[in-house]
């Protein structure tokens, strides 16, 4: 399944709060990602909170761009993406 890295930015900065409802509204983005064949596998988040940096697997971009917009997220860049493992090499 191809991999794809999507920049978001958030102009009130990006904020999950850590209790019952931040956890409801993570698990409404995994389902309707699901829904679509997208698995969400990791996110960072800038100090400032004002971008993230989201690795998904997916069919092909337009259907990260279409959860992401479902989800109400933030889409700035789609970059299609591979592992580089830096010990490949070793």
């Amino acid at each position: 399944m191809p991999r794809f890295l999507v920049q978001g930015t958030y102009s009130e900065g990006y904020h999950v709060v850590p209790n019952e409802n931040g956890a409801r509204r993570l698990q409404a983005v995994i389902s309707r990602n699901a829904e679509r064949g997208v698995t969400w596998l990791r996110s960072y988040v800038t100090r400032d909170r004002s971008r993230t940096y989201c690795l998904y697997e997916g069919p092909d971009a337009a259907t990260i761009r279409a959860v992401a917009e479902a989800n109400g997220l933030p889409v700035d860049h789609i970059i299609e993406v591979r592992v580089l493992d830096p010990y490949f090499h070793y």
